[in-house]
C-alpha cells in the first residue's frame, strides 16, 4: 500500500518531459553529435560552449525537428544532425543576445560573457553558427540548408530590429510582433519545416509544420513577455523584471501604455527611455494589473497556440503529433 501511495504522489511528467521520453534515443544521439562538434583545440571554445549548452535548457527546438521528422516517418541520422544544427543556431543567438543585452545571468548561472568576456562570447557564437552549417551540409540536402540559412538571416535581422527599437517608448504592437516573428518564431518554424523536409515531405506537410512552428514560437515569446512581469498572478519573483530593467518594450508594456492616460504614458516613456527603479517596476506591474495587460498578452499567446495545434490537424495522427500538440498547450500553461 505504502509504495503505491508514494507513486501516486509523483507529479505527472509535463509535455516537454513526455516528448523528451518519446525521443530519448534520438536526443541521446543528438547530444553526442553536439558534443562531438563542440570540440576544438582552442580550449575556451568547448569550455564556453559547454557552459551554455549543458546548463539545463529544455532543447524544445531540436525536439521539434526530430518529432516533425518522425511524425512523417523520417528515419536515419539526418533528423538528428539537423536537430543538433538547430540547437547550435539557438545557442549562438543566446551568446550574442547576452552580449547585446549586457546580461549577467543565463539559465540560472552566470552568463558566458560575464565569465569569458564579450569578445569570446561573440566569437564562440560565430563558431557555433559555423558548426551548424557543417551539420546541414552533412545531411546533403540543399533544401534543408536553404531553410536554416534563411532562418539564421531572419534571426539576425530580428536582433537588429530589436536593437533599433531599444528604449523606444513608442514601439507599436505591430512592430513588436514583427520583431518577435523574426527573433524567436523564425527558428521554431525552420526547426519544424526542416524536420518534414528531411523526412522527404517538402510539400503541404512541411508547410503545415512550418505554420505550427511559427505559431508556437510566437506563443512561446508572448508567454515569456508575461512571465517577466510575474505571469497571470503578476507577482514579483526572483526571475522577473529583466525586460523592464533593460528598457524593453514587450507586449504587456504596449497594452498597458496604450490603455493609460497621459500621466501613465509619461511614466512609460520615462522608464523605457530614461531611468528605472525597483519602485518603478512595482508601479509598472500595478498598471498592468489595472489594464489587464498580462492576461491580454496570455490570451494572444493562447490564440497563437491554438493556431499551432490547428496546423497539426492536417498531419498523420500518431504519438508525435499528439506530443507536439501537448507542447503547444504546455507553452501557454507556463504563464499561469
Amino acid at each position: 500500500m505504502g509504495p503505491a501511495v508514494e507513486k501516486s504522489k509523483r507529479p505527472r511528467p509535463n509535455a516537454v518531459e513526455r516528448l523528451s521520453a518519446l525521443l530519448a534515443e534520438d536526443m541521446a544521439a543528438v547530444d553526442a553529435i553536439i558534443h562531438l562538434h563542440m570540440t576544438s583545440p582552442v580550449g575556451v571554445i568547448p569550455n564556453l560552449a559547454a557552459h551554455l549548452i549543458d546548463a539545463g535548457g529544455k532543447r524544445i527546438r531540436p525536439m521539434i525537428t526530430l518529432a516533425s521528422a518522425r511524425l512523417l516517418g523520417g528515419g536515419g541520422d539526418g533528423p538528428r544532425k539537423l536537430a543538433a544544427a538547430v540547437e547550435f543556431i539557438h545557442s549562438a543567438t543566446l551568446l550574442h543576445d547576452d552580449v547585446v543585452d549586457v546580461s549577467s545571468m543565463r539559465r540560472g548561472k552566470k552568463s558566458a560573457n560575464t565569465i569569458w568576456g564579450n569578445s569570446s562570447s561573440v566569437l564562440v557564437g560565430d563558431f557555433l553558427f559555423a558548426r551548424s552549417f557543417n551539420l546541414m551540409v552533412e545531411t546533403g540536402d540543399l533544401m534543408v540548408l536553404d531553410i536554416l540559412a534563411r532562418a539564421a538571416s531572419v534571426i539576425a535581422e530580428g536582433e537588429v530590429m530589436q536593437l533599433a527599437a531599444a528604449n523606444d517608448a513608442e514601439t507599436t504592437r505591430e512592430r513588436y510582433m514583427e520583431i518577435v516573428g523574426a527573433k524567436t518564431a523564425a527558428l521554431f518554424a525552420a526547426a519544424a519545416k526542416s524536420g518534414a523536409v528531411t523526412a522527404g515531405r517538402p510539400g503541404a506537410e512541411a508547410t503545415a509544420l512550418e505554420t505550427y512552428g511559427r505559431e508556437l514560437g510566437l506563443a512561446f515569446q508572448l508567454v515569456d513577455d508575461a512571465l517577466d512581469y510575474g505571469g497571470a498572478s503578476a507577482t514579483m519573483g526572483k526571475n522577473t523584471g529583466d525586460d523592464f530593467r533593460e528598457g524593453k518594450v514587450t507586449l504587456p508594456v504596449v497594452i498597458a501604455r496604450d490603455a493609460g492616460g497621459a500621466a501613465e504614458r509619461a511614466f512609460w516613456r520615462r522608464v523605457v527611455a530614461e531611468t528605472r527603479s525597483d519602485d518603478d517596476f512595482h508601479r509598472a506591474v500595478a498598471l498592468m494589473k489595472r489594464h489587464n495587460a498580462i492576461e491580454r498578452t496570455l490570451e494572444t499567446a493562447r490564440q497563437h497556440a491554438a493556431l499551432a495545434k490547428a496546423a497539426l490537424s492536417a498531419l498523420p495522427g500518431n504519438a508525435y503529433n499528439e506530443a507536439l500538440s501537448e507542447i503547444a498547450d504546455f507553452v501557454v500553461e507556463r504563464g499561469y
